[in-house]
C-alpha cells in the first residue's frame, strides 16, 4: 500500500511541475492576454505583438512575468485536486451505472473535477489576474497577500474572491464537452480513412489501433482551438469581471449577463467578446506541447511508467 501512495504523491509532483513548467513557458503572452481582454488603457491601442515589445520597454522584461508567482500557486494545487477529483467522481459516476457510454462517463467525471479544481483555487486566479493587469507605476497591490487582503477588506469579504465564477464554470462545461466531442470525432475519421499513416497497434491490445503521437498531439491541439473558439467571450467575460473594481466601467459589468452585453455594445464582437483569442491559439501551442514533454520525461524520472 506505502507504494501506492508514493506513485500517487510522485503522479501528483509531476502533474504539477509539467503544468507550472507550461505557464511559466506562456506566461508573457498570458500577461498580454489580460492586457488586452479587459482593454487595459496603457496598451488599448496597440495589438498582440506590439504589445509583447510594449510591455518590456515600459515595465521591464520582468514586467512580462507579473502575477506569474501567484499564477505557480494555484497551478499546482490545480492539477492535484483535478486529478483526485476525477479518480473519486469516475467511481460515483460508474456506480450510478446511468446507462451511459464510457467516454461520457469520462466527459463527465473530467467536467466535474475540473468544476471542482477551479473553485478550490478560483481566489488564487483572482489575485493573479489583479496583479498581472497593474502596470509599473500604479501599483495598487504590493504583493500577493497584500492583494488577498485589500480585495478581502475593500471588496465585501469572501466573495469579493469569487466574482466571475459564473462565465467561468459556465464556460467549463463546453470546453471539455467540444474537446472531447472534436477529438474523438478526428479520431475515428483519421483512423478509418488513413490506419497506415496515422495509426499504430495499441501496445496493450495489437487488435485496437490507436494514434501516433504526434498525430494525437495535432488532433488535441485542433480540438483545443475549436472548444477555445466556442467559449473564448465567456474568457473575457470572466477576466472583466475578477478586475471589477480595478476598471473604470465595473459598475456595468456585475453578472455575467450585464458583462456580455457591455463588451458586445462596446466593443463589438472582434474587438470585443474575441480579443485576444490569436494570442489564445499561439499560447496553448507551446503550452500544450512543454506540459506533454515535461510529463513524459518526469515520468521517466519518477518511475512511474
Amino acid at each position: 500500500a506505502a507504494r501506492h501512495d508514493f506513485y500517487w504523491l510522485r503522479s501528483f509532483i509531476a502533474g504539477g511541475v509539467a503544468g507550472c513548467c507550461a505557464k511559466t513557458t506562456t506566461a508573457p503572452l498570458d500577461r498580454v492576454k489580460i492586457l488586452l481582454q479587459a482593454h487595459n488603457h496603457h496598451y488599448k491601442h496597440l495589438g498582440v505583438f506590439s504589445t509583447l515589445c510594449a510591455v518590456p520597454k515600459k515595465e521591464g522584461y520582468l514586467g512580462l512575468y507579473k502575477g506569474n508567482g501567484a499564477m505557480m500557486i494555484r497551478v499546482f494545487p490545480y492539477g492535484a485536486i483535478q486529478f483526485m477529483a476525477f479518480d473519486q467522481y469516475k467511481k460515483v459516476v460508474i456506480k450510478k451505472q446511468l446507462g451511459i457510454s464510457g467516454h461520457v462517463h469520462r466527459l463527465m467525471a473530467g467536467s466535474m473535477a475540473g468544476i471542482t479544481a477551479v473553485i478550490c483555487t478560483y481566489p488564487l486566479d483572482m489575485v493573479r489576474v489583479r496583479l498581472a493587469f497593474q502596470v509599473k507605476g500604479e501599483h495598487k497591490y504590493m504583493g500577493i497577500i497584500h492583494a488577498f487582503k485589500m480585495i478581502y477588506t475593500k471588496e465585501g469579504g469572501f466573495s469579493g474572491f469569487y466574482r466571475g465564477l459564473m462565465p467561468t464554470v459556465v464556460g467549463m462545461a463546453p470546453y471539455a464537452g467540444f474537446s472531447f466531442f472534436t477529438f474523438g470525432t478526428l479520431k475515428s475519421i483519421g483512423l478509418a480513412q488513413a490506419p497506415n499513416l496515422l495509426g499504430r497497434p495499441s501496445l496493450d491490445n495489437p487488435d485496437v489501433l490507436v494514434l501516433k503521437t504526434h498525430v494525437n498531439l495535432l488532433c488535441g491541439g485542433i480540438a483545443g482551438a475549436i472548444a477555445q473558439t466556442i467559449s473564448y467571450p465567456l474568457d473575457v467575460t470572466r477576466r472583466r469581471m475578477q478586475l471589477g473594481a480595478v476598471l473604470p466601467d465595473s459598475e456595468k459589468c456585475l453578472t455575467m449577463v450585464q458583462t456580455l452585453k457591455y463588451v458586445y455594445q462596446q466593443h463589438g464582437i472582434r474587438r470585443g467578446l474575441y480579443r485576444g483569442l490569436s494570442l489564445n491559439y499561439i499560447r496553448c501551442i507551446p503550452s500544450q506541447a512543454v506540459a506533454f514533454t515535461t510529463y513524459e520525461l518526469l515520468k521517466q524520472f519518477f518511475h512511474l511508467n
